[in-house]
């Protein structure tokens, strides 16, 4: 399909495609008509309506398990993904509550319970585990608060002191006891890590060896795939298969991650992991999921049997920022 045509493809499909699409592959101006045409029908989407709904409630469920999809979390941090703002209906809301739990160590708090059998309490309770954590000052920092904010600074500054020379360890709050993820207490998290360089990519003047450090950890575990595994985590056959929303630790969250950093562009390793996403377009350059988040299925990245606009502008979106072409 020509670009012209993928374009039109692309505008034709849902608003938040079309939104993003203007946005980032169109290169047109947020004030431009088209531009907040599409914003507006975005926002009234039903199924962007549902999701404000939901999230409004926020913590909703106990997080009992990160991967849980339907997690009231993941539907924030998509809400932020598409675009909403501060200012957009019930963000503002959720924002405050979110801003009324923070610990101690400047963390916003998630509802957790952890089974007494890994190290907690067995009880539910306001906390934090560093694969929270940063999804949650993320939405913040995408939806329009500043660096500049007292209670924003000093969550990034605590999440920032717990980085090591091997990327970010698995850390809990203190109040969660000796409870941790399943893996050596000398290992990275790469999800951890994933998810800071996440963070970082929205900050300002961030000391560069630490972007360094966490971008090596990741580019350092693709390089030893076959025989290096942090967690739980590895990067085989599952971590390539292309996969929205962005929640979990695969090959396309990780190059929409890395590639906002232009020392991670120029690295072979991950121009490595272009080749093999670029090879999955169908002959019109469209991409369809190669799995799914049962959650999300009525959504058009929930199936695997047709193209996926969302999944296509995702990556596109890297494609461009790396200026990788698949001719």
């Amino acid at each position: 399909m020509e670009i012209n045509k993928l374009s039109s493809w692309l505008l034709s499909s849902s608003p938040y495609t079309e939104y993003n699409t203007r946005l980032e592959l169109l290169n047109q101006s947020p004030d431009d008509s088209n531009v907040l045409a599409a914003r507006r029908k975005m926002i009234a989407h039903p199924q962007i309506q549902t999701l404000l709904n939901e999230v409004v409630h926020w913590p909703g469920n106990i997080l009992k398990n990160h991967k849980d999809a339907s997690h009231c979390l993941h539907k924030l941090v998509f809400l932020a993904d598409i675009g909403l703002r501060l200012g957009d209906p019930e963000i503002g809301f959720i924002v405050e509550r979110i801003l009324s739990h923070q610990s101690q160590e400047g963390q916003f708090q998630v509802l957790v319970n952890i089974n007494p059998t890994y190290g907690g309490t067995g009880e539910d309770q306001w906390s934090w585990m560093i694969c929270d954590a940063p999804l949650v000052l993320y939405t913040l920092l995408k939806f329009g608060m500043s660096c500049d904010d007292e209670r924003i600074r000093n969550a990034k500054d605590y999440l920032l002191s717990l980085v090591r020379e091997n990327g970010w360890p698995c850390s809990v709050a203190p109040d969660l006891g000796n409870f941790r993820g399943p893996g050596r207490k000398a290992d990275p998290c790469p999800l951890a890590t994933l998810e800071m360089l996440k963070v970082l990519a929205l900050v300002p003047n961030v000391e560069p060896n630490i972007v360094r450090t966490g971008i090596d950890m990741i580019l350092g575990m693709w390089e030893k795939r076959r025989e290096q595994k942090h967690y739980l985590f590895a990067m085989g056959t599952d971590f390539k298969k292309l996969k929205a929303p962005l929640i979990w630790f695969d090959i396309l969250h990780t190059l929409d991650v890395l590639t906002q950093f232009p020392c991670a562009v120029a690295d072979p390793r991950l121009q490595e992991m272009l080749v093999i996403v670029s090879k999955k377009s169908d002959t019109y350059g469209q991409f369809t999921s190669e799995s799914v988040w049962t959650p999300w299925k009525e959504w058009d990245f929930g199936q695997k049997k047709l193209p996926s606009p969302w999944l296509t502008f995702l990556v596109l979106r890297v494609m461009r920022r790396a200026n990788y072409s698949q001719n």
